[in-house]
């Protein structure tokens, strides 16, 4: 695997590094949570490894005054409310959550929580009054919809300079996810391709999507993340490849999970800085007066044995920028 590091242009502020303080060192023991609508975040799982080491850079280690309960919800997004209430009983001080549902869940609960990523637009769908003033329980980290839509739309473009028609595949049961696929589709309406909506709300909706496809088929895909879709990400990477579809997905993983590319906020970089953000609220914080981040490294990632597997080409403009090419 090859890899190169690109810095894109700041579309946001950038976290203040905050040290150990007085409160990280007053003989309290602090207690984190984490929830997400699938897999648990715990202590060693990739974001889990990144949040423990950045605050124990901060003071707040594992063993000497932080403990970590992590919750999963198996991709039943009708769990999250008992999770977000078996949390509190824990009495975490703070939550670090991923995914609209999630943060609706702990919105409701009134538990201090960083929004680590997946919540969508927090200001168009109610979540919190501003970016700059959240107000109540939830701060975190966001994403521009729009500016990322012309984006992933004008690389998939590139991936297949004859493309015009687009499908989108998101769940139309997530607020958060529905408006990131009305963002996508209008810039794919600016851009002048015609967009194919596939809205989902449970696996065997994947079918009726797949065979609207095949009576029509798009030129090209793209999938907006959240539980459902990835859960069912392999039956989307079969289908692209076996009908030798590019597409594009919203984050590095599912790249590297077998998707052919894929365009986002630099996972690393949110988890760390949601971290920061868990750290100012030990410290005393109110979450509402703490303003919403937007990421600012974006990799684009592509998969060389995906696009060979299904006989495509990726053309040598967009491998040279590429920041991470899987071989």
């Amino acid at each position: 695997m090859m890899r190169r590091r690109v810095f894109l242009g700041g579309l946001g502020c950038v976290s203040l590094l905050w040290p150990g303080s007085v409160a990280a060192q007053d003989g309290r023991t602090y207690h984190l949570g984490t929830l997400t609508p699938i897999t648990p975040i715990t202590e060693t799982s990739p974001g889990g490894k990144i949040l423990i080491r950045t605050l124990g850079e901060r003071g707040f280690s594992l063993g000497r005054n932080l403990t970590l309960e992590a919750r999963g919800a198996a991709g039943d997004v009708a769990k999250l409310p008992a999770l977000v209430a078996e949390l509190r009983s824990r009495s975490v001080d703070a939550i670090v959550i991923i995914g609209y549902p999630t943060a609706m869940a702990a919105k409701a609960a009134g538990v201090p929580t960083v929004a680590a990523s997946g919540v969508g637009d927090p200001v168009e769908t109610r979540l919190i009054e501003s970016l700059a003033h959240p107000g109540g329980n939830i701060t975190g980290i966001s994403d521009v919809a729009a500016t990322l839509s012309a984006k992933r739309l004008t690389l998939l473009k590139e991936m297949s300079p004859k493309l015009s028609k687009v499908a989108m595949l998101w769940n139309k049961d997530d607020l958060g996810m529905t408006m990131r696929y009305q963002a996508s589709a209008k810039a794919a309406q600016a851009l002048g391709l015609t967009v194919q909506a596939l809205g989902v709300r449970e696996p065997d909706d994947f079918d009726e999507a797949f065979a609207v496809m095949n009576g029509d088929l798009p030129d090209g895909i793209l999938m907006v993340a959240d539980a459902l879709t990835i859960l069912n990400r392999k039956r989307v990477f079969e289908f692209a490849a076996v009908r030798k579809l590019p597409a594009i997905y919203e984050n590095a993983d599912l790249a590297r999970d077998g998707g052919l590319m894929s365009y986002g906020p630099d996972v690393s970089e949110s988890f760390e800085r949601a971290a920061s953000l868990v750290a100012r609220i030990f410290n005393g914080a109110n979450p509402g007066d703490l303003p919403f981040e937007q990421p600012t490294r974006y990799p684009l990632v592509l998969n060389l044995k995906t696009a060979k597997a299904a006989g495509l080409e990726i053309p040598p403009t967009l491998l040279a920028l590429a920041d991470e090419v899987i071989e």
